[in-house]
């Protein structure tokens, strides 16, 4: 098993070191600690333990005589095992160990003493003493291995734009690879994304992957290009502090956690209908295709055409109807399902095109209470932008996947932005943008039904199925509309809008 070697000088350095292993770990991680008394053994666990709890007060207590110290509350629960005075490796049963590895992670001091009946752990950490400091060796492989070497070529990057000692946490994760830290320095609190290159899925349609059909952002440049044009139109987008588009790493300004929720988590409809207006000025402002990344790097704005509407609506066929129904369609089935899409994508061809961010929804809407106008609208997700029908983004705020918003809501969203639209000036059709609308928003259900089923089925993400219910509900609203006659008879035929038979499947 190949190693790595850290050099710590001091307690602080261990303590930094534990925030970057921690900020490495996934459920089901082993991390077992070797060293003589009084090597820091207990320490490193320490500095875990407090960074997933974000807490660098937190109590830790050492396990040394209970032999397991749990956490269950935290971001990853802990179970803190000290294994000095265990007499024997068949008393580890005793300890649930492997029940804490099902939902968290388990820090195991002491691993020598159960030999054997110990799992092979994630990282095995060998902590040595160094002169006043200590050598730290981990042995690791495959996937726990490029964990931890991402998390340390983020720490190099912090230092090397003058964040040195800053103090890292978990912010979040999304749907996607790409992760959040919160840094906090002399300077305050910033964000850091965390974007690696993302390599193409093998082939699904036509010998093109999904990503490159619907035009999804390969690397951390399309957010930089995005973002540096967006600022630059006088929009809110979050300032880069520093980069490293090769590595996939930004450090940028952090604008709050204040969104457009109120403490309940539900809208709170002044914000909303900012927001709706403010959507109203993105698509009356003239957006050039490329826009400069960095020296001979440009980001071209893609279209949002016909092939990647259809291949987002397909997840619904794909993931989604197998789910709820129990057959997985077969081939003449699917290419109705396109054929219907395929008469609703018509009307599209008269519809005002525009920037659409993708993804403009509660999570990524950051409110700037102190500003005024559109700079209250704070925006940090836009990095799969294309040029597309300008309803794309009204239907994402208005029909907001992980919020519920009632029809009278909805309503006053709409009418708010068509206002906003007269109010600017320019031609605009309404009867033909609530068609697109509709359109828009009927195809953005059915990719996230068939996205969050997948993320279930697939990636072990269970948590977006409660969603379900109120994405169907939003799917219904807009299938009333009789543009979407084609679509909304093939769902139909197929026992989607069966409301029973889904509610059972889904059970």
């Amino acid at each position: 098993m190949s190693t790595l070697e850290v050099l710590l000088a001091n307690e602080v350095e261990t303590n930094r070191f534990g925030e970057d292993l921690a900020l490495a770990l996934a459920r089901g991680d082993l991390v077992a600690f070797s060293g003589d008394l009084g090597a820091g053994k207990s320490t490193l666990a320490r500095a875990i333990i407090r960074t997933l709890a974000n807490d660098s007060a937190l109590e830790v207590p050492s396990p040394t005589f209970t032999l397991v110290q749990s956490y269950p509350d935290l971001r990853l629960p802990v179970a803190h095992a000290d294994l000095y005075r265990l007499s024997s490796g068949a008393e580890l049963d005793e300890l649930g160990l492997d029940e804490a590895l099902e939902e968290g992670v388990a820090l195991v001091e002491w691993p020598e003493h159960a030999e054997g009946y110990l799992p092979t752990p994630a990282f095995a950490v060998t902590l040595l003493h160094e002169g006043q400091g200590r050598r730290i060796v981990i042995e690791a492989e495959g996937e726990p291995r490029r964990r931890l070497e991402r998390s340390l070529a983020i720490r190099r990057f912090l230092d090397r734009s003058g964040r040195q000692g800053a103090e890292r946490r978990y912010l979040l994760g999304d749907a996607s690879p790409r992760g959040y830290e919160t840094i906090t320095g002399p300077g305050g609190v910033e964000l850091l994304m965390n974007a690696p290159p993302m390599p193409y899925d093998p082939p699904v349609k036509n010998g093109r992957p999904y990503r490159q059909i619907a035009h999804l952002a390969e690397n951390i440049n399309a957010f930089t290009g995005m973002d540096r044009l967006l600022r630059a139109k006088g929009f809110h987008a979050p300032e880069i502090l520093a980069e490293d588009l090769e590595n996939g790493l930004l450090l940028i300004e952090h604008m709050g956690s204040n969104g457009v929720l109120d403490t309940g988590g539900r809208p709170i409809p002044e914000r909303y209908e900012a927001c709706a207006r403010f959507l109203a000025h993105i698509h009356r402002t003239d957006w050039p295709r490329q826009t400069p990344v960095a020296e001979g790097i440009v980001h071209t704005i893609p279209d949002f055409d016909r092939d990647a509407m259809m291949i987002e609506a397909e997840l619904l066929s794909v993931w989604y109807v197998p789910r709820m129904t129990g057959r997985v369609l077969d081939d003449r089935s699917q290419t109705s399902f396109e054929a219907a899409w395929d008469a609703v994508f018509e009307h599209l061809h008269e519809a005002e095109k525009s920037l659409t961010l993708r993804d403009f929804h509660s999570p990524n809407i950051l409110w700037q209470a102190a500003a005024k106008g559109n700079d209250r609208i704070g925006i940090i997700d836009f990095q799969d932008a294309m040029i597309g029908p300008a309803a794309y983004d009204l239907a994402s705020l208005a029909q907001d996947a992980r919020v519920t918003i009632a029809p009278e809501l909805e309503a006053r969203l709409f009418q708010a932005y068509c206002d906003e639209r007269r109010k600017i000036g320019g031609d605009f059709d309404a009867e033909n943008f609530r068609a697109a609308y509709a359109i828009m928003s009927a195809q953005r259900n059915s990719k996230i039904l068939g996205i969050f089923v997948r993320l279930d089925q697939r990636d072990g993400k269970p948590y977006y199925l409660k969603h379900l219910p109120r994405i169907r509900a939003y799917l219904l609203r807009s299938l009333a509309h009789p543009v979407l006659r084609p679509v909304r008879m093939w769902y139909e035929e197929n026992g989607l809008l069966d409301v029973p038979n889904q509610a059972a499947a889904h059970a």
